[in-house]
């Protein structure tokens, strides 16, 4: 009996086929069940493999299957042709009779050499046709949104409405789009939020191979897994069950960047102390929401933003190169959310602007929307919600200084307010602890107990 054979059968009496019956990932992306189903050769494998026990030394045939995410009885072959090109030996039985390998001075060699044509080590990557094929079966056009779920979803947030309904729509188009308004307007708060709207999961690969090379996609800053039934500590990769474990099984990514955004960061990058290339963010980002925070203020020019933009806006795809230049297409599957302080026409000629579906302007709250918010605020701090305090902020300094009513307000001032608490040693928040708050937060606007300058 096979290696895969012993476990299978070992984790059959143990109940444990069960768990992934009927998986729709496992449908989606199965596992490799032979060497010709993962769609890479035999010498890229064995060169991972090696580079593998180079880094880590001797291991058991259970551990190499698990860090390159691959059944053993695939690892069985693989381990056959290295074996066969004296590049490893035999090091012993490791637990449960597993065989333990590890590498000669030719596997040694072949390693270096393996390793200064590409540095990544990991879980084997997935063809591009492969990963290009999964991207547009968990599609966003897939999901959908409808307006109950919006405005459930939005129910703890105090928004109005009537924003909602164009907030809606638009991510239920896939189209990009461009929010826009004041500073405190919350805008960044609500396009992040936007991400609990896209619905369903996505397998996310930990690598794609382009031309002989892996780009790493997988990124844990970005991607948050779930729990998936059909893994365990002993199923793992040895079992045909479940979805391929080259793939991460994900939240839909939400991916957010603001002034440190610059061009290098939308291609591929590539470390050259690590010899990896490390996928671009929209890469990262396919199948869910990205997010262009504080447009306008990045170390690369709005036009240049937009001009990088034009293709894969029109054409859902994007095309990316290697370190040597190797040119490759991928989906461009991507919610694009762009929130500046600016006005769009600002930042952008009017041909582009038609590009963007949808052009969202946030303004400043209503009196009641500012009550509401307080008193969220004000629960979440433990506080007691006064009307009265509530009413002085609006009436005794918003009115007087001709300050907007912004939902950043609530938030900062009270958070001053109780900084203030704190230093002489007091609880209960007071209208001096929020005439300290204002005059610290506008100072430009002068001593509240005398006239605005």
């Amino acid at each position: 009996m096979t290696f895969e054979g012993r476990q299978q059968g070992a984790a059959l009496a143990r109940g444990d086929e069960a768990d992934a019956a009927g998986d729709e990932y496992a449908a989606r992306a199965p596992r490799p069940g032979q060497l010709a189903d993962t769609g890479l050769s035999a010498p890229y494998l064995a060169d991972l493999v090696a580079k593998h026990l180079h880094q880590n030394g001797v291991l058991a045939l259970t551990e190499l299957s698990r860090r390159c995410a691959l059944a053993g009885g695939i690892m069985e072959e693989v381990l056959a042709l290295l074996r066969d090109e004296a590049r490893i030996e035999v090091r012993g039985g490791g637990e449960r009779g597993n065989l333990c390998f590890g590498l000669t001075d030719r596997g040694r060699a072949s390693a270096l050499e393996a390793l200064a044509r590409d540095g990544y080590i990991g879980p084997a990557p997935v063809t591009l046709d492969n990963y290009t094929r999964q991207a547009e079966l968990q599609g966003l056009s897939r999901t959908g949104v409808d307006r109950d779920s919006v405005h459930a979803i939005f129910a703890d947030t105090v928004i109005a409405p009537e924003v909602l309904d164009r907030l809606g729509p638009a991510l239920h188009s896939g189209r990009a789009t461009f929010i826009y308004g004041a500073a405190g307007t919350g805008k960044s708060f609500i396009a992040r939020r936007l991400a609990r709207l896209l619905r369903g999961q996505v397998l996310v690969p930990h690598a794609i191979l382009v031309a002989g090379k892996a780009v790493k996609v997988f990124d844990a800053g970005v991607h948050r897994p779930v729990a998936d039934p059909a893994s365990g500590p002993e199923r793992g990769v040895l079992l045909a069950q479940g979805h391929d474990p080259r793939y991460v099984r994900c939240e839909r990514p939400l991916v957010s960047v603001g002034g440190e955004l610059t061009a290098e960061m939308l291609e591929v990058q590539y470390d050259d102390a690590t010899r990896v290339h490390q996928a671009p963010l929209q890469l990262r980002a396919n199948n869910g929401l990205l997010v262009i925070d504080d447009l306008g203020r990045q170390r690369i020019e709005p036009m240049a933003l937009f001009n990088r933009w034009i293709v894969p806006l029109e054409e859902r795809h994007d095309y990316l190169g290697l370190r040597d230049g190797q040119p490759f297409r991928v989906p461009f599957d991507v919610s694009l959310v762009f929130s500046t302080n600016l006005h769009p026409l600002d930042l952008a000629d009017p041909a582009f602007m038609r590009r963007i579906g949808y052009k969202i302007r946030f303004d400043a709250l209503s009196r009641e929307d500012y009550l509401a918010i307080w008193a969220q605020e004000c629960r979440s701090r433990g506080l007691e919600a006064s009307p009265a305090q509530a009413a002085y902020v609006i009436d005794e300094l918003h009115a007087r200084f001709a300050v907007p009513l912004l939902p950043c307000h609530p938030r900062d001032l009270l958070g001053l307010a109780l900084d203030y608490l704190a230093y002489r040693g007091e609880v209960q928040l007071t209208v001096e602890a929020l005439r300290w708050a204002w005059q610290n937060y506008f100072m430009e606007l002068g001593d509240t107990e005398g006239e605005a300058t």
